[in-house]
């Protein structure tokens, strides 16, 4: 069950919002935890049981860390077995299967007989849930917020079906006093289900609407420039409209609910830099990775070379996070690590600054072919549509893509585009009064984005793998 589908809009959702609504005050994170562990548990009981141990888990730590009122070597030792115990169950999930399927080939090449093994299914959100449980840990153990004592706040934070399947990642600190005391109306329910129905119109006409055309374009035998291109820039838009809409439906969720999250994108394509970018794309896990991984590292505070070290460090890092089915993941974040590190010693060397059309251009360039990488099935595809992109294997289209293309796919791109570029069209629209118009679309998108999902198979959200 995904938010764009029909179980979710005609009978969780409803369901759901009139329990909260008529449920005392005082029994709505009950409500909530309940709903979201029926959520998760719709997806699959043993996907469940994860979710609930590791919540137990970090739960009981955090008592345990803060039970230590003076700095000791075993408040220290609780905080690292928990990060240790978290982090060994994702990469579990994550990456065994990599793992295993790497060791396999290398027993094939040496000649001997590859081990049997049985693929381990990823529970929906759990790259979510470990980075928040572990933030959680370390902010107590910091002391940058009190420590939880109702198990149900705390399982209520860390399991709201709104932003833990997918994101964004939500600090504990940011909704603490929400969890406690919170403003349930009609003006935020008004809001926040405007914000869903945005979300909804980006995933269902834009990137569902895209999704046939990219995975035709990715296994296209021998890839074309035309081909490769076109696949490229379609799952360019494709992430962003399925991630960005995510995280408006989960940040509309939310209003509706009563709690303000923060929010997860901000016109990443508009970006000028590759710094730039990563202030846009994913806040949530950018601001993550700064807070838990590149400052306690060391962040630019001991030299350039050490600053490259950790700048390179935790985008591999964040490569990884993002799967375990291939080693593209890593490669991607590999890549986005060397041109962090390229961006920062060309700003602060004698060089001329790069003008800002070519700055924003050679920005959507690199971050469009590293999104090639992302998306290939292996290492191998990934450089048959590299060789696409630059002309090695003729410039046609394919008749696999052709027979695929349809008016609406067209549709769908340019919309998705102007949606892109709308920041600097609200000027234009303002001047125009079309602000009445800009707030009713979202009602007639809603309308046509649960039509489109009654009448097509519902396609998952790209971050559930992740």
């Amino acid at each position: 069950m995904v938010f764009a589908s029909l179980e979710f809009l005609t009978l969780f959702l409803p369901l759901f919002l009139c329990t909260y609504a008529v449920c005392p005050a005082a029994w709505r994170n009950v409500t909530l935890l309940i709903g979201s562990w029926l959520f998760y548990g719709w997806l699959s009981p043993r996907f469940l049981a994860v979710h609930v141990m590791l919540t137990i888990t970090a739960w009981v730590g955090g008592l345990l860390i803060d039970a230590w009122r003076q700095e000791s070597k075993g408040r220290v030792r609780i905080l690292v077995a928990l990060i240790v115990l978290n982090t060994a169950m994702l990469c579990w999930y994550k990456y065994a299967n990599i793992v295993a399927g790497t060791l396999n080939e290398a027993m094939v090449w040496s000649g001997a007989a590859p081990l049997s093994w049985q693929r381990v299914i990823m529970p929906a959100g759990l790259s979510f849930v470990v980075l928040q449980a572990i933030s959680y840990l370390v902010d107590v153990h910091r002391r940058t917020v009190p420590v939880e004592r109702s198990f149900i706040h705390y399982a209520t934070y860390i399991s709201m079906f709104g932003h833990s399947v997918a994101g964004p990642i939500i600090r504990y600190d940011w909704v603490r006093r929400e969890l406690h005391r919170r403003s349930f109306n009609a003006q935020n329910f008004s809001l926040g289900a405007r914000r869903f129905m945005v979300g909804m119109c980006m995933k269902v006409l834009v990137a569902d609407t895209l999704s046939p055309v990219v995975d035709v374009a990715f296994n296209v035998q021998t890839p074309s420039f035309s081909d490769a291109w076109l696949g490229c820039l379609a799952y360019s838009l494709q992430l962003f409209f399925d991630f960005a809409g995510y995280s408006s439906m989960a940040i509309g969720l939310g209003l509706m609910l009563g709690f303000h999250f923060p929010e997860n994108f901000n016109h990443p394509y508009l970006a000028n830099s590759i710094q730039d970018f990563w202030r846009r794309w994913h806040m949530s896990l950018s601001s993550w990775l700064r807070d838990y991984l590149y400052i306690p590292l060391g962040g630019n505070r001991h030299g350039p070379w050490k600053t490259y070290r950790n700048l390179f460090l935790i985008m591999a890092i964040a490569g990884l996070w993002h799967g375990g089915d291939n080693w593209n993941y890593l490669l991607w974040g590999c890549a986005h690590g060397i041109a962090l590190c390229v961006d920062r010693a060309w700003n602060r060397s004698s060089l001329p600054p790069v003008p800002p059309v070519l700055s924003h251009g050679l920005t959507l360039l690199f971050v469009c072919l590293a999104w090639t990488l992302f998306r290939a099935p292996d290492f191998h595809s990934a450089l048959n549509l590299y060789a696409g992109q630059f002309g090695l294997q003729g410039i046609a289209l394919s008749e696999e893509l052709s027979a695929t293309l349809r008016p609406i796919h067209g549709l769908a791109g340019l919309l998705g585009v102007l949606s892109i570029v709308a920041p600097l069209l609200r000027p234009y629209a303002e001047k125009h009064r079309v602000g009445v118009a800009l707030a009713l679309w979202p009602i007639v998108g809603f309308m046509l984005s649960f039509a489109l999902t009654a009448s097509r198979e519902t396609v998952p959200f790209l971050y559930f793998q992740f």
